[in-house]
């Protein structure tokens, strides 16, 4: 077995490698850029080493700086994680010559599946089913349009070398074709410095279901199941899961089969992944081949008992497998959602900054339950614009898929994370969606479910009760903790009424609140009355009660007459006062927001890349005004309504924070 392995990658994968490596007492080397010096990877390992800037094109995915460490640290095997050189066939090629053994597939392997136009070539050769497309390369934007047309809307633009959502658009239209064609090529250009660019048609109404595969190199290929990946935004998954609920035993073992079979004919070893569009009829046709581990494989894990990296690494170092396909069962449920530092209320799209406040629910394993979280961040540490998003990916297991979700309800209402936008109000929507929670969802949830983006959650009545008689006991500390600091200990209590208005989502709520020392009960003027318990003091950002026997996990700030209060995909400004100043708030007269319905504003922290229009211009709705690229994603930023351009404030290459203003109109 390897003494020492180096991880030729970062965050959350990285501190993922180290994991297993350590349990199987391999040294780590990380390596890192300047954006990475204080990263958690780089804390984790036994040795680190700077590798140059922290665009990953001058770093992480310099094949050479890569190789130099390697030989600075004497490490014996690299895994490359995923992403980055994870499927650059080079890469491998060049550990191969130093004589350090690759974590992954051999070359040929990653030539053939990483490609996804050989890919499909393969597979069709192999009898697999494959997607409708044009499997040659193309040349420019109206070839592209051509070969549109020939398959027919909507079509799927794709990187040949592309992965995790980069370097992909869907096209209904000749417009959207050619744009789509530009931006894709461009995005696969900068991730993965190959601009090759193919098309397919796009399967409406898919789900995403993709294969586990594990091989070794004495001819041994088995399948660990399968996951579901259908909640996709971007084209990029959010929320996975294992198993399928949409799968039956006689589909399962006949992509499996398949997924099996096209490894083998590839040589393959490793771990790898098969990726399916299902139909509705549980048709499958394939639509590539991973050649590496993929981000959500914790679900496998959590499902099979088999710690894939572990595998992975046993594999490399020429061990047999040790499992067969007979010892591969399905133990429970996992769920596993993908923590971004993104904004949901803006179309999801990126966030920088600090994490002021990280503090994830605590991880277990036990008999019943499993709470999960990989993650390559930490309180204090910053999001950078170079990379990524993802700031963890957390996961729990259940016997059963209904427990599983609820478990996932609890872990994220217990995760707080402040200092940046994140995706935690939409996925606790996700989680209470009656879509999601039946298992009827398709790769088109987030554009039919949320069609005009996701403005977050509104409550139903139960809920709001819950809420309001937890804000109003939690109140009632609050103001007895303000009398006791005013200096009024003897009779703090006649200070302290029983009468309060809760006012949230737009009802004014009375409420009565007889308390003791265990608790207080709150009667609503229908005559029901809500018991809550809880240990919540003044100043504490998460608040856990018990509210009539269920619990109830609030994130909760003060301020004057209330709380702001986060909960379950709502963000809610909860206002508790007497039933004198409530009769006085409701004369104020509300203060409006400014306008900024004639401005175009920078949705994102990125770098202006193109400017589509000049001062003076007549632009027409759904126009493309400008791109902004953040994260390595190109955005297409176009005109809400027809107008005049009236003033232009950024040109390309300006870097712009979030809301400024790139233009204006009349």
């Amino acid at each position: 077995m390897f003494k020492k392995i180096l991880i030729a990658n970062r965050g959350e994968i990285a501190c993922r490698v180290i994991k297993s490596a350590q349990k199987m007492g391999i040294k780590t080397v990380a390596i890192y850029s300047d954006a990475d010096e204080n990263a958690l990877h780089v804390k984790m390992a036994d040795e680190a080493v700077h590798i140059g800037p922290p665009p990953a094109n001058q770093s992480y995915i310099v094949i050479d700086k890569v190789m130099e460490a390697v030989r600075q640290t004497g490490a014996e095997a690299v895994h490359p994680g995923y992403g980055f050189l994870s499927e650059n066939p080079k890469f491998a090629e060049a550990l191969a010559a130093e004589g350090v053994a690759f974590i992954g597939p051999p070359k040929g392997a990653i030539e053939a599946m990483g490609d996804k136009i050989t890919s499909k070539k393969i597979a069709q050769d192999a009898d697999v089913s494959t997607v409708p497309g044009y499997m040659g390369l193309i040349e420019d934007a109206d070839e592209a349009v051509k070969i549109s047309n020939e398959i027919g809307y909507p079509v799927m633009i794709k990187a040949s070398a592309g992965g995790g959502g980069k370097g992909m658009r869907i096209a209904w239209s000749d417009d959207e074709a050619r744009e789509g064609f530009q931006s894709s090529k461009n995005e696969a250009a900068s991730s993965f410095g190959d601009d090759r660019i193919f098309i397919e048609k796009f399967v409406t109404q898919p789900r995403h279901i993709e294969i586990q595969v594990l091989a070794d190199s004495h001819g041994n290929t088995i399948y660990l199941n399968e996951r579901e990946c259908s909640i996709q935004r971007r084209n990029q998954k959010v929320v996975e899961e294992a198993p399928s609920p949409f799968l039956d035993e006689a589909t399962r073992k006949a992509m499996g089969e398949q997924s099996c079979a096209l490894a083998a004919a590839v040589g393959y070893t490793s771990a790898g992944t098969v990726e399916f569009i299902v139909d509705g009829e549980r048709n499958f046709y394939f639509l590539e081949m991973n050649t590496r581990l993929q981000v959500e494989h914790p679900v496998t894990e959590l499902i099979t008992g088999i710690d894939l990296v572990e595998q992975m690494i046993r594999v490399a170092a020429g061990e047999e497998l040790s499992i067969t396909q007979g010892d591969i069962g399905i133990n429970g449920w996992a769920m596993e959602s993908r923590l971004y530092a993104e904004d949901p209320y803006r179309g999801f799209l990126p966030s920088i900054g600090r994490l002021s406040r990280y503090r994830p629910p605590e991880e277990v394993a036990e008999e019943a339950r499993a709470v999960r979280n990989d993650t390559g961040v930490y309180e204090g540490g910053e999001i950078s614009m170079f990379y990524d998003p993802m700031i963890a990916k957390l996961c729990t297991w259940a016997p059963d898929r209904a427990t599983a979700i609820e478990e996932m309800r609890i872990a994220l209402d217990s995760f707080e994370i402040e200092g940046i936008g994140h995706n935690i109000p939409f996925l606790a929507a996700v989680m209470d969606h009656p879509k999601f929670v039946a298992g009827d969802m398709t790769t088109a949830f987030i554009e039919e479910e949320y069609p005009e983006g996701f403005a977050g959650v509104e409550h139903d009545e139960p809920t709001l009760r819950r809420i309001a008689a937890a804000t109003a006991a939690m109140n009632r500390v609050a103001e007895i903790r303000r009398t006791r600091i005013a200096g009024r200990m003897d009779n703090h209590t006649r200070h302290v009424g029983d009468d309060w208005i809760v006012t949230l989502q737009g009802q004014s709520i009375p409420v009565t609140i007889t308390a003791d020392h265990s608790g207080a009960d709150v009667q609503f003027d229908n005559g029901e009355t809500l018991r809550v318990e809880s240990d919540w003091t003044p100043g504490q950002l998460l608040a856990r009660l018990d509210v009539s026997g269920a619990p109830l996990i609030l994130k909760a700030e003060s301020y004057s007459h209330g709380f702001r209060i986060r909960y379950r995909g709502a963000d809610l400004k909860v206002t508790i006062r007497t039933p004198p100043q409530a009769e006085l708030a409701s004369r104020m007269p509300e203060k409006t927001p400014p306008d900024t319905s004639m401005m175009l504003l920078c949705p994102m922290p990125g770098l202006i890349v193109k400017v589509d229009v000049s001062e003076g211009d007549e632009v027409e709705e759904g126009q493309a005004l400008c791109t902004v690229e953040a994260m390595k994603m190109e955005n297409i930023l176009r005109a809400e309504k027809k107008g005049k351009v009236s003033k232009v404030n950024a040109s390309a290459g300006d870097s712009l924070a979030v809301d400024d203003v790139i233009m204006e109109f009349e």
